[in-house]
């Protein structure tokens, strides 16, 4: 398995946490109230497994190999732009957060931003996760090595050890199809 391989399969689990938060951004919108724990367990996946884990890999390994291998100066704008919704992403991230106490209070208000940040988040990493797999992993095969491509696995499997904790990736695999499984 090459390390945009590894990449791809991340992106599907991620997918299953998508469809879990954007389901309760809708129901949030229908009914006016929060679920603390499904709103919980969603910033959790969200900050550990799709921000700690597989953008820690893009953007602590795979985007510095890329530059390493002196990328096209219009590739090089897509690492920019790819980069840059990673921050949109932790921003929507960051108000759901913000708001969720207000929200659990029972504060309408909160709960609306709430939704809206959840579908603007989903919305997002969709859009998003459609351009690294059409054109950012593309890119990543025809321009690396295998031995790149080795390297970057060796590299993504210590950050899931170091960084992430042993055993966390398959915890968060099962988190998100709970989340993809709520009602």
């Amino acid at each position: 398995m090459t390390a945009t391989d590894t990449l791809r399969e991340e992106h599907k689990v991620i997918s299953f946490a998508l469809q879990g938060a954007g389901r309760e951004a809708r129901a949030i919108q229908a009914e006016g109230t929060v679920r603390g724990e499904v709103v919980e367990r969603i910033l959790d996946f969200a900050r550990n497994f799709t921000e700690a884990c597989h953008h820690g890999k893009e953007e602590k390994h795979l985007f510095p190999k890329l530059a390493e291998a002196q990328i096209a100066a219009e590739d090089a704008g897509l690492v920019e732009e790819l980069l840059a919704e990673h921050e949109q992403g932790r921003q929507h991230m960051r108000k759901v957060a913000e708001a969720l106490p207000k929200a659990l209070q029972g504060d309408s208000e909160a709960a609306a931003q709430i939704a809206s940040e959840l579908s603007g988040y989903v919305a997002l990493l969709r859009l998003h996760i459609g351009k690294e797999n059409s054109q950012l992993f593309p890119l990543t095969d025809r321009v690396l090595t295998a031995g790149d491509q080795a390297a970057l696995t060796e590299a993504f499997e210590r950050l899931e050890v170091e960084e992430t904790g042993a055993g966390v990736h398959e915890k968060y695999h099962q988190l998100a199809h709970w989340l993809a499984g709520q009602p």
